[in-house]
């Protein structure tokens, strides 16, 4: 199993990114875990986002109201729509899929948000 993370970029505060998350393998994402998490430097991996097999999604404080986390099944993809970015959402983002088989993370992609 992989994770293709993408779509980090520079961007100015109160512009949007969409990471995209892609899986590739066997596994096919029907019904698994998947969560986005980011890294500030300098400061440990923090959950960011989750969304259930069945749909249901859950989000830190920081973020609500600005991004959110979706899935595609049919192409084996998880998203990450952010609006409004602050310099405080800079970090780099990493996707996570939980399984029965283990948990898998992909290389991460860098955000940075300029003020």
């Amino acid at each position: 199993v992989q994770l293709q993370a993408s779509g980090g970029g520079l961007v100015q505060a109160g512009e949007s990114l969409r990471l995209s998350c892609r899986i590739s393998g066997s596994t096919k994402i029907d019904g698994l875990g998947l969560a986005w998490y980011r890294q500030a430097p300098g400061k440990q991996r923090e959950w960011v986002a989750e969304i259930s097999g069945g749909g249901y999604i859950v989000y830190v404080d920081s973020v609500k109201g600005r991004f959110t986390m979706s899935r595609e099944n049919a192409k084996n993809t998880a998203f990450l729509q952010m609006n409004s970015l602050k310099p405080e959402d800079t970090g780099v983002y990493y996707c996570k899929l939980s399984s029965s088989r283990g948990v898998y993370w992909g290389q991460g992609t860098l955000v940075t948000v300029s003020s």
